[in-house]
């Protein structure tokens, strides 16, 4: 520590600067993320066969970790906001090493359970990092997001093909895959400076009981609604548990002097739309990564559909779809130059209807659902890479990791509902006696993401670019920093 002029301490200038060196740590830090969330998926299929966790087992835990993300992100996004955006990624990265770490040395199902939900704090990562790059580097904000995007998407891919050939003899191999870029995140985290965003309010936790429960009571009836029987009093139950809380939420966050989400900032119509936008996105393009997986497994010769494919071809492909997010999230800055913020946005919603109308045309022949996919995975990195940047840059400077975690959470609640959904389609298109998903389940599933995605395509078109950063009345902008919970 050092001393200024008034005989004050401050900490240390940070290792990395402000440069390409900060940008270079966040990228690790964002590897990090990719690798794990794309290494479990395809290692589902083998991992449930060692494990004994059947088709619908093996989707719920990767709704489980959509649930994890949709529960952490405004917590994260909130914390930061009060204590320090490099204090709560310091945090969020240990917790993400930690569940890494548990379920490679003790692989089971209940472990693997615990694990996704530890890696859940990775959905902090992009909020709290953003938060620093638009404090300390403005300027680089567009570039450093798409940049940032960019990796995210090929280490997701990365991730599944490292794990799926250490996984070729023993699938549990393959769990190691997250572990040491984990620990290499953790290194990096410690060495970004922070944001110098002032910092003030509390943490609401009535708000914080209110929402959790919420949205795991909707994503819980949505995705055990089938096999509860949807008119049963066990799903009615739940189901208006959900709306009771989030209604409760909604109502206590408009009436509280620091929110935890601010209900207010939806009033912003361009992050409204924005948000909305990537829930509809999301819900296909990322709620049906667990399936697709499954879908590629699955053995033609006893199901009549899917392509026989084991862990490390599951990982190509996935990895072939990064590569086309890659070069979506990258082309977005000069397209968005171009033809303008709406034209992009509407652009991402094109591209993911079309992905999956053409898995539900062309599913029957490799080639063609190979083709499809790659549309989803381009149209992938537009609009993350887009809608992370919008979500910035409509907000005052001291709203960004608080605006960024509102469409995160978008993000993580759409892929979430879109697991269920998926989740719930495919378990009603299962023959009664536990035998194979029908070809219809993953029909109707593609049907339903494409038409989630021109929800998105209808809600883009009501953008409207220009005009400075909205921030909404609230009655509460010069609170003092309490830095204390309530």
């Amino acid at each position: 520590m050092s001393t200024d002029g008034a005989g004050e301490t401050r900490p240390p200038a940070p290792l990395v600067g402000t440069g390409p060196g900060m940008l270079g740590a966040m990228a690790v830090v964002v590897l990090c993320s990719g690798i794990v969330q794309g290494y479990l998926t395809p290692l589902l299929p083998a991992l449930g066969l060692r494990l004994d966790i059947d088709a619908v087992g093996q989707n719920n835990i990767y709704l489980l970790s959509q649930v994890a993300f949709t529960v952490m992100t405004p917590l994260l996004s909130r914390l930061g906001d009060l204590y320090g955006h490099r204090r709560l990624l310091r945090l969020a990265v240990a917790t993400v090493a930690a569940g890494s770490l548990l379920m490679a040395v003790w692989p089971s199902a209940p472990t693997l359970a615990l694990g996704v939900v530890l890696q859940g704090a990775l959905v902090g990562f992009f909020p709290l990092l953003v938060g620093i790059l638009r404090s300390r580097a403005p300027e680089r904000n567009r570039f450093g997001v798409s940049l940032l995007v960019g990796v995210l998407l090929i280490a997701i891919g990365v991730g599944g093909l490292v794990a799926g050939l250490l996984s070729e003899r023993h699938p549990e191999a393959g769990l190691w895959a997250a572990v040491p870029v984990a620990l290499l995140a953790v290194l990096a985290a410690a060495l970004l400076p922070d944001s110098d965003a002032p910092r003030g309010g509390r943490f609401h936790l009535g708000a914080a009981a209110l929402l959790t429960g919420g949205l795991v009571a909707l994503v819980l009836v949505l995705a055990q609604g089938g096999g509860w029987g949807w008119a049963s009093p066990a799903t009615a139950g739940v189901a208006v548990a959900a709306v009771v809380l989030l209604w409760a939420w909604v109502a206590v966050e408009r009436r509280a002097a620091h929110p935890l989400v601010s209900v207010r900032m939806l009033s912003n119509p361009r992050l409204a739309v924005v948000s909305a936008h990537t829930f509809c996105a999301a819900f296909g393009t990322i709620g049906f990564l667990g399936a697709n997986a499954l879908f590629l497994a699955a053995d033609p010769d006893e199901t009549g559909y899917g392509m026989g494919l084991g862990p490390r071809a599951i990982a190509t492909v996935s990895l072939a779809m990064v590569v086309t997010g890659f070069a979506g999230s990258v082309l977005t800055p000069r397209l968005t130059r171009r033809a303008g913020d709406r034209a992009v946005l509407t652009s991402g919603g094109v591209l993911v209807a079309l992905g999956f109308l053409g898995m539900v045309a062309l599913h029957g022949s490799f080639a063609g659902y190979v083709a499809a996919a790659l549309v989803v995975g381009l149209a992938t990195g537009v609009f993350e890479s887009v809608t992370r940047t919008l979500s910035a840059e409509v907000v005052p400077e001291h709203e960004t990791a608080l605006a960024v975690g509102l469409n995160e959470l978008a993000l993580s609640l759409g892929a979430a509902i879109g697991a269920a959904v998926i989740g719930a389609l495919l378990a009603a298109n299962r023959a009664p006696d536990g035998g194979p998903i029908a070809a219809s389940g993953f029909v109707w599933s593609w049907t339903a993401c494409a038409a989630a995605a021109v929800l998105g395509t209808a809600l883009a078109l009501r953008y409207r670019t220009g005009g400075a950063p909205h921030t909404p009345a609230t009655g509460h902008e010069h609170d003092a920093p309490e830095g204390e919970f309530a």
